[in-house]
């Protein structure tokens, strides 16, 4: 890179359906390697993406965020127009702008908002295979709501982590959770500044034990006890979806 090097956000939205996650995997298909390469076709150039987050096979994004450094002076909206052009059908720029040299999409990022939805009617609807979790029996959401507000806070979140997770804390800040209905459809929001592994889907598989009676302990006590068997199933990433994320 030159002294004219630029440091480029990009907001992007994808279908994760048909994708294992957001990271490169050899011999898997990926939304990083299919970005990468429709930069390389647009840019001339090989990327190295700095993402806000990394998602897991079959979770969707609203939105999301990664920087990358280029040479290439192409005007910012010609860039999303050219990305486009390229990708497939189930990945979409949106988004743009040059950023200061030393921005980083993950660790300048203030906190993110998920939504997990969850179809809850007797019947299946084929419309949200892959898009939302079929949960045949009644849901009472403004219960669940209550229920929800256990997770605001600042706590160690080490029940509501899978193993495999490596990170020095599992301290993390929740601002907001909240649980709404549309008709049939129930919406789990969760607003943090970070999260732990499958962290989300552990929040609503609890919830949906706690409906089924098969957890009987207030959300609180399952944290205070930092322990993973405390908390419920994880909940499949079909209807997880990263919402928005959060810069100054």
């Amino acid at each position: 890179m030159d002294n004219n090097s630029r440091n480029l956000l990009l907001t992007l939205r994808y279908d994760g359906l048909s994708f294992h996650g957001w990271q490169y995997q050899p011999n898997c298909r990926t939304v990083e390697d299919e970005l990468k390469k429709a930069i390389k076709r647009i840019l001339g150039e090989e990327a190295k993406l700095q993402s806000c987050s990394r998602t897991d096979a079959g979770v969707h994004a609203n939105m999301f965020c990664c920087n990358f450094r280029t040479d290439n002076q192409r005007p910012t909206d010609k860039i999303i127009l050219g990305l486009n052009a390229v990708l497939p059908d189930d990945i979409a720029v949106y988004g743009c702008e040059e950023k200061e040299a030393g921005f980083h999409a993950r660790y300048d990022c203030r906190g993110k908002e998920y939504i997990y939805k969850i179809w809850n009617a007797k019947q299946r609807n084929p419309f949200f295979n892959g898009y939302a979790l079929h949960f045949s029996r009644e849901l009472n959401e403004k219960r669940l709501d209550e229920i929800a507000k256990g997770f605001v806070g600042t706590y160690d979140f080490s029940s509501f982590c899978a193993s495999g997770c490596a990170v020095k804390s599992m301290t993390r800040t929740i601002f907001d959770c909240s649980v709404r209905r549309e008709g049939d459809m129930i919406n789990f929001s969760v607003h943090g500044d970070g999260f732990l592994y499958n962290m989300v889907r552990i929040m609503v598989g609890t919830l949906l034990d706690i409906s089924d009676k098969k957890i009987n302990e207030p959300v609180i006590r399952i944290i205070e006890a930092k322990d993973r068997n405390r908390a419920g199933v994880t909940a499949p990433a079909c209807g997880l979806y990263l919402n928005q994320v959060f810069y100054e």
